[in-house]
């Protein structure tokens, strides 16, 4: 009965998931130690619970990277006016979003610099610099970094003011070569989020209306979360020469002729990691995927206070160190059932409880966050038996997401069903799409939905624009974003 009460008084602490999802995600953010606000209006302390996601997440990607022979380097945050206006769709772009630095020590600048909001200009001033031959190429360069985008509205990760991210910039010899690396870092990105996530991705190419200012072609990996909204997880833009021409970027090309090089762009963030709380979480807290846990497995030794209990808890912490990332808690200060509450909040995918009782049959108590579960597993066992469990955690939060996305994915022929679909089952609407830019407007007007993505796995849902009616071939997936 304690510990039920327990329970019912620490879920107080976070809005019902259901009833507020916008403030349940707030309060996960803070009460699970992922970041904090600052005294700055639009900028987060990102915690060291929450960076150390970020740091799994940026080592899996990081090493996929390095694998397709991608290498890391570090541009400046400041970037000259003049940079910035040499491709004007670019600066266009960014032009609301854009910081802009007038003065330095003391003195007003000759030229204002701008705190970067992307790094493409500065890229391809470096690489015009850089470039000679078609035997330097490809150049396959990527930088670990933050950036300023002073957005209107903001929330923790998801639409932070200042955000961690890491940007990729490569040119080629032709254009094959950079599509072609341009879809490979989409699978990069579907890796990540899929197989270290535990989300499933729809992936596909946005609509000019979309896509990156500047691009030649925009390719995303879309998500869906809890409430039924989608959540852009990353882009890789194939760009032509729309800046090596501006910026000179030149080759002498197999034949000794002058030519321009072919350019990409891509990135990824740490809007991941409000992601991860909004298709995972539940009205306990986050809900970590093992993978990208920065705590695999916590071990709360039960009545620690016995004698034998703390020193067999601190055997096992020994043990399973050597294979998983795992904690300790000996909190003297709080008691078991606060524990168990807390690691919960937290999101730990397994926790040990430990007591006399279990010492002297040889057990533990194995609790799986994401189904509540209560397995009891012979010591002597552990170490192999938790492989497996955190296995099927992983796989079962996958499967779950991947049932929500069949769920909440519907089909409209006509505006009357978009409008219904959207306000009686929030998700992915897929319908069919003339190609015009004036009916994709007008269908975010009316409900509130942008254009996701237009799938590679194309269906055909009928003959007609779902707005205006003309003829068409094309499938667009819709849905209300983050």
């Amino acid at each position: 009965m304690k510990n039920n009460e327990n329970k019912k008084e620490f879920v107080k602490e976070i809005t019902n998931i259901e009833e507020d999802f916008a403030q349940w995600y707030t309060d996960i953010v803070l009460k699970a130690e992922l970041a904090d606000y600052t005294a700055v209006k639009g900028f987060i302390t990102i915690k060291p619970y929450g960076y150390a996601i970020w740091e799994n997440i940026q080592k899996y990607a990081d090493d996929k990277f390095k694998e397709r022979g991608v290498k890391n380097l570090s541009m400046p945050v400041l970037i000259p006016e003049s940079l910035l206006e040499k491709e004007k769709e670019h600066v266009e772009g960014f032009a609301p979003e854009v910081a802009w630095v007038t003065m330095g020590g003391g003195e007003e600048l000759e030229e204002r610099l701008c705190i970067r909001p992307t790094s493409e200009t500065i890229f391809s001033t470096m690489y015009s610099k850089w470039l000679s031959s078609w035997r330097d190429l490809p150049y396959l360069y990527n930088q670990w970094c933050n950036v300023l985008r002073w957005e209107k509205e903001t929330r923790p990760f998801l639409r932070s003011r200042e955000f961690l991210w890491q940007e990729g910039h490569t040119i080629h010899e032709t254009a094959e070569e950079a599509k072609e690396f341009t879809l490979e870092i989409l699978e990069i990105y579907a890796d990540v989020i899929e197989n270290l996530l535990a989300i499933p991705v729809l992936k596909g190419r946005k609509t000019k209306t979309e896509q990156f200012a500047g691009a030649e072609a925009t390719y995303t990996v879309e998500t869906l979360m809890h409430d039924g909204r989608a959540l852009q997880g990353g882009t890789s833009h194939y760009f032509g020469q729309n800046f090596s021409k501006p910026f000179d970027i030149k080759f002498q090309n197999r034949e000794g002729k002058e030519e321009y090089a072919y350019q990409t762009s891509w990135g990824i963030s740490t809007r991941l990691i409000g992601a991860v709380i909004m298709a995972h979480g539940d009205n306990r807290g986050l809900k970590l995927p093992p993978r990208v846990a920065p705590i695999q497995v916590v071990i709360v030794p039960v009545a620690a206070h016995k004698e034998g209990v703390k020193e067999k808890a601190e055997e096992l912490y020994k043990i399973l160190q050597e294979k998983y990332r795992v904690e300790l808690d000996l909190r003297e200060q709080y008691s078991p059932g606060y524990k168990f509450n807390d690691w919960e909040m937290k999101g730990v995918p397994v926790r040990i409880e430990i007591g006399p009782r279990d010492i002297e049959a040889g057990k533990c108590v194995v609790v799986r966050r994401d189904t509540l579960e209560k397995i009891e597993v012979n010591l002597n066992e552990l170490s192999e038996k938790l492989n497996e469990i955190l296995e099927e955690i992983q796989k079962n939060m996958y499967d779950i997401c991947v049932q929500r996305v069949k769920d909440k994915t519907t089909i409209a022929h006509n505006m009357d069903e978009f409008v219904n679909n959207l306000n009686t089952n929030q998700g992915y609407v897929r319908a069919m799409w003339c190609g015009d830019a004036e009916c994709e407007d007008k269908i975010h007007e009316m409900t509130g939905a942008k254009s996701r993505c237009i799938p590679f796995e194309q269906e055909h849902l009928g003959d007609k624009c779902v707005y205006c009616g003309k003829p068409t071939t094309k499938m667009v997936v819709w849905g209300r974003q983050y």
